[in-house]
């Protein structure tokens, strides 16, 4: 796309310290967002209790979240890129804080799922709105390093969610997993009152309602049969429904969006390889990542008897692997562009997968922290650039809209990740348990079926030789399962950097002028406008 500017603007732009100050605030709510995505997952036992939650309550404290938060994030970018991105981000903080002091004090398990879908509609404006926020706060020069702390804030948030979680649950009740969020949040909101800048479309075309309404029901219907489906079965009525009806209606959507003059989203995007192809980079990283931290956590607390809070510190290897590689990226993509880092980045991560995948029962913590370090190393170099690649093409008047578009996608990858690969550990974890539960109770050989926690618990239950073998064959199946997860995320990333080395051009056209597409922005002084 053309970003070449027609008119100098007529304010300043933000001084550096501002930039740099609100993107501070950036950082924190996209932190309190990507520990939300995780930081659930260790208070579940405790609400099972306290809030007399069933399991299938238990799953939708997870999943309300994870839905709306998919399902939401396109019609948020471009409702900020038309109605103003501060404004909308604003709105989405203050639902955030709200909702989590909410979930906080909750005396109900549905009162819990309810705060948590609120707190979803949160983090689905502000995660979108802060990317498409930065080409706005800063110059092409400065946004590559820009969105790499950007990246390293979300995908650092993630594994940092069960570290303090585990810190929280040790120290006082569970709703202070969502208490924490209420005086950071506030922070974030009021230093990006005070901090960014507003700006949106003034040449905004009439709301798309056909496109909102089939975008928002087809994703919500899809990540609802990829959640229920590793659950239900995936040849459960319901979930061949909700996917069938997710894919007719995306299926819409795309119709639609080809076809009206004023479409969501500019669908033509895909037609360019410098957007598709970080897009799928990016996708893959993330549905990868995820996976990692879906099952390592399991096996740290399960099989290495480790609390919430030691789980969560063992997973720092990955944190600082991600900073480390996200700050890198800034230099190494102005030397060489942003193609060789993501290719590297997808083949690090991949041999990072294939190296964990020889993990075996009698595997050292060490171990783990290496291909933790190596999956690290590769998600933050590959990420960052394909992040910063997929801005690059957009016009900074649909920069909102288009980021929501990259986040939608990534969060389908992610629910994708939990189901697919959740069903692969399943199924594998069951096939090499079954041989050893031929002449158990029925009872024990049921709960040792269902996860290995059951296992483990009905070796205690049973003891002597027999619960010592029980215990020992679930280790032996779920590492075992844990490699095939591994290979699967391995034979991705892999796949991914082959595809991207193969299909992406070397380097993608730059120019240091502002995008040429309508815009105005206010900094409480003046408008800035370009045509």
């Amino acid at each position: 796309m053309n970003r070449r500017s027609n008119h100098p603007p007529t304010t300043t732009e933000p001084p550096p310290v501002r930039r740099w100050a609100g993107l501070a605030a950036l950082v924190v709510a996209l932190l309190t967002v990507g520990l939300d995505l995780m930081i659930l997952n260790v208070a579940l036992p405790t609400l099972a209790g306290d809030l007399q939650a069933n399991t299938t309550q238990l799953q939708w404290m997870v999943n309300a979240y994870t839905l709306v938060f998919a399902s939401l994030m396109l019609p948020a970018g471009g409702l900020g890129d038309r109605y103003g991105r501060k404004r909308l981000l604003l709105a989405g903080l203050a639902a955030f804080v709200a909702a989590s002091a909410w979930a906080a004090f909750s005396g109900t398990a549905d009162s819990l799922i309810a705060a948590r879908a609120v707190m979803g509609i949160g983090a689905a404006v502000i995660v979108p709105l802060s990317l498409g926020i930065l080409p706005v706060l800063f110059p092409p020069e400065q946004r590559r390093r820009a969105i790499a702390v950007w990246v390293g804030a979300l995908g650092v948030g993630l594994p940092l969610g069960p570290i303090v979680g585990g810190w929280l649950l040790e120290q006082f009740w569970w709703g202070s997993v969502f208490l924490i969020n209420v005086p950071v949040g506030a922070a974030a909101f009021l230093a990006a009152a005070v901090l960014l800048p507003e700006s949106r479309d003034r040449a905004a075309p009439p709301l798309d309602l056909a496109g909102i309404a089939t975008s928002v029901l087809g994703t919500a219907a899809l990540v609802y049969g990829i959640i229920q489906g590793p659950d239900d079965g995936w040849s459960d009525p319901g979930v061949l429904t909700a996917i069938g009806a997710g894919i007719l209606l995306l299926a819409a959507f795309y119709y639609w969006e080809r076809r009206t003059p004023h479409p969501l989203i500019d669908l033509r995007l895909f037609s360019n390889p410098f957007f598709t192809w970080p897009v799928l980079a990016a996708t893959a990283g993330t549905f990868t990542l995820v996976g990692a931290l879906f099952v390592v956590p399991q096996y740290l607390q399960i099989l290495g008897g480790h609390n919430a809070f030691g789980t969560g510190i063992r997973l720092v290897p990955l944190v600082l692997a991600i900073l480390i590689a996200a700050s890198a990226v800034d230099k190494i993509v102005t030397r060489i562009g942003a193609k060789i880092p993501m290719v590297a980045g997808l083949a690090i991560a991949a041999a990072g997968f294939a190296l964990y995948s020889a993990l075996s029962p009698g595997s050292t913590y060490t171990f783990t922290a290496t291909s933790l370090t190596v999956i690290g190393l590769g998600a933050g170099l590959a990420l960052a650039p394909a992040v910063d690649a997929v801005m690059a093409t957009l016009p900074e008047h649909r920069a909102a809209a288009g980021s929501g578009l990259l986040m939608a996608i990534r969060q389908i990858g992610a629910a994708f990740s939990v189901a697919i690969l959740g069903t692969i550990l399943n199924a594998l974890y069951i096939r090499d348990l079954e041989p050893h539960l031929r002449n158990l109770p029925e009872p024990a050989a049921q709960a040792a079926r269902d996860n290995v926690t059951g296992a483990y618990q009905a070796a205690q239950r049973i003891g002597g030789t027999s619960g010592d073998a029980l215990a020992e064959a679930a280790a032996h199946a779920f590492t075992q399962a844990m490699s095939g997860v591994f290979m699967a995320s391995a034979a991705i990333s892999a796949a991914l950097a082959v595809l991207t080395a193969a299909r992406l051009p070397a380097r993608q056209p730059v120019t240091t002028e502002r995008p040429a597409e309508p815009s105005g922005i206010t900094d409480g002084r003046a408008d800035r406008t370009s045509s």
